[in-house]
């Protein structure tokens, strides 16, 4: 049974920094594509970011130049550093690994986690 656990929130002031962690588990397919979606109250859920298995990476325009992501192929881990937060950024985080390149919209076949809760104050 596939498992992700998600680590790292919390809350912050604007301007601050936040790294998130996801460790993926239990999984039996090779996974192509890991990233960070998030979804804030009353709001669509949207990709935050992904990496991709040949080392590619892509952000959504809304944190591109504060969010970085990164993985570690060993231990199967996930990270998001998060600079310069904003409170726009105050969402629930979720950690999401699929066998698909694209992963916008998610589908059956993706494995996400309950998810983390980031809040950015003001």
């Amino acid at each position: 049974q596939v498992q992700l656990v998600e680590s790292g929130g919390g809350l912050v002031q604007a301007g601050g920094s936040l790294r998130l962690s996801c460790v993926a588990s239990g999984f039996a397919f090779s996974i192509t594509t890991m990233g960070w979606y998030r979804q804030a109250p009353g709001k669509e859920r949207e990709l935050v970011a992904r990496t991709t298995s040949g080392g590619g990476t892509s952000y959504a325009d809304s944190v591109k130049g504060r969010f970085t992501i990164s993985r570690d192929y060993p231990k199967n881990s996930l990270y998001l550093q998060m600079n310069d937060l904003r409170p726009e950024d105050t969402a629930m985080y979720y950690c999401v690994i699929s066998m698909r390149r694209n992963i916008v919209p998610l589908d059956d076949g993706d494995a996400w986690g309950r998810g983390i809760q980031v809040t950015v104050a003001s």
